[in-house]
């Protein structure tokens, strides 16, 4: 069992609001909530259902198009074949307010993928043997005209989106040569068809690639805070409104923990579960976060 002790940070807010020395949060430790199933060594994403009872984990390219169901021990309760859909490359899973489960199959690491695209599934319950993809959201970047663009401008992959007031969020993840932490947000509506995801925010994290390069998302229950995970930090996005993220504020929060964190989602309002895939020596877990 893996043990971090984080010391409580104070920062001041900055006056520039897409400066992200500004957490108000405090956090006494990342304490190892638990290991996830040796057969899931490639996490790529970590919802929860809508009673908060089952813990739902797809893995990313070159695994099963499957979603696990665990308890919140890291029991495998179930593997739920996706009938109707391949896993591309999945990179992420959310829950919406109302419970449907989406899969962003929008793993871009080239930077080329022309079939990006948002699942919708009719996934409920552990009752279910399968699942079937019921909506389709096709979508391209606005500003992306080469496939792959030059290597100073590889802006395109995706790890982590939310959903919010009937549109999809994407923050995208910086593969450029010369990682500077810029990272662009997108909107894309929740619905079937194909789309031109529009820019709605370039903002800019610090940091080397560990520090912000950005691997997963997630949104509160009031959707007036999004949380932006790498594999040291997580990052608060507060501010931003439903077509201008630019103005956001963002709060840097070292996690004080260096591993492939791939996965994050409130488990409330005050908590954070941040899974990161298993390394040779590490990893392989689910960590409890509080603000």
């Amino acid at each position: 069992m893996l043990r971090f002790l984080i010391l409580p940070f104070i920062f001041l807010l900055s006056c520039n609001p897409k400066a992200q020395n500004s957490p108000v949060a405090k956090n006494d430790g990342l304490p190892l909530l638990f290991s996830l199933p040796k057969k899931l060594k490639e996490v790529s994403g970590i919802t929860l259902s809508k009673d908060r009872k089952t813990v739902w984990v797809i893995e990313d390219k070159g695994n099963k198009n499957a979603i696990y169901a665990l308890n919140d021990k890291g029991e495998m309760l179930g593997k739920i074949p996706v009938e109707n859909a391949e896993n591309t490359d999945w990179e992420d899973i959310i829950t919406d307010s109302q419970g449907n489960i989406y899969i962003g199959d929008f793993g871009n690491n080239d930077n080329n993928r022309q079939d990006l695209a948002i699942l919708k599934t009719d996934l409920k319950d552990l009752s279910q043997k399968t699942t079937k993809v019921i909506q389709s959201t096709r979508f391209h970047y606005e500003g992306q005209t080469e496939f792959p663009p030059k290597k100073s401008n590889w802006l395109y992959d995706c790890e982590g989106f939310v959903e919010m007031g009937g549109n999809f969020y994407l923050f995208t993840k910086n593969r450029s040569k010369g990682f500077d932490g810029t990272f662009l947000v997108f909107k894309v509506p929740n619905q079937e068809g194909d789309f031109e995801a529009k820019l709605v925010g370039k903002l800019k994290l610090e940091g080397g690639y560990n520090d912000a390069a950005i691997t997963s998302a997630a949104i509160n229950s009031t959707h007036d805070k999004i949380v932006l995970l790498t594999h040291k930090n997580i990052h608060v996005l507060t501010g931003f409104t439903a077509d201008d993220f630019s103005s956001a504020k963002i709060q840097k929060i070292s996690l004080n923990h260096n591993s492939q964190k791939e996965a994050i989602v409130f488990h409330d309002d005050k908590t954070l579960w941040i899974a990161d895939e298993k390394g040779k020596d590490e990893g392989g877990n689910v960590y409890n976060f509080s603000f």
